[in-house]
């Protein structure tokens, strides 16, 4: 029982940070499983639901802007990857995870680099975690639409920052990132919501 875990939503300055953790049936297959970040919008809204049916076991959890703020966004990280392996239905023997660090967990665990392009069950965690965090943010867009959320999904792109400078910060944006921290410095407008 190999479980693979990945994040989505490290370093957006708006939303939380995602993390999944699935443990893929050997009997079922997914085909086109890798890396979310090489796959289409459309192609990992198609995997999702597939991922969610064939998997012997599945979970998505986050840690919120507020969690990030207080922590550090590495340290939300690993709580959010805990919190899906610890999620899961089944407790897995060994635990894979993307990158170079590992949550504290209470069984075998290893890092995997680039594991999110090697592993199939950490891709399909992958997938799971962005597909996941980006639905939020496109939920999030229409309740701001003038922040261009179902777009950018939080990224600091140019866009996104004009529209911070212009319409004010958010509880949703995380304020010890820069460039938002150094407009609270400032001066920023932070919206009452």
């Amino acid at each position: 029982m190999i479980a693979g875990v990945d994040e989505a939503g490290r370093g957006p300055l708006a939303g939380p940070v995602v993390a999944a953790a699935v443990i893929l049936d050997p009997d079922r297959p997914i085909e086109g499983l890798r890396d979310s970040k090489k796959l289409t919008e459309a192609e990992r809204d198609r995997l999702a639901p597939i991922i969610r049916e064939r998997a012997l076991a599945w979970s998505v959890a986050h840690a919120t802007v507020e969690e990030i703020e207080t922590l550090n966004i590495l340290q939300a990280t690993m709580l959010a990857m805990k919190r899906a392996v610890m999620g899961l239905k089944i407790t897995p023997e060994l635990v894979l995870v993307d990158g170079n660090r590992i949550p504290e967990l209470p069984m075998a665990a290893d890092a995997v680099v680039k594991g999110d392009d090697k592993v199939p069950a950490i891709s399909a965690a992958s997938i799971l975690a962005k597909t996941t965090r980006d639905g939020w943010l496109v939920e999030l867009d229409k309740r701001y639409p003038e922040y261009g959320f179902a777009r950018h999904k939080g990224y600091g792109v140019p866009e996104h920052v004009r529209a911070i400078r212009e319409h004010g910060i958010l509880s949703v944006h995380r304020k010890t990132f820069a460039p938002i921290s150094d407009m609270i410095a400032a001066g920023a407008k932070v919206r009452k919501e």
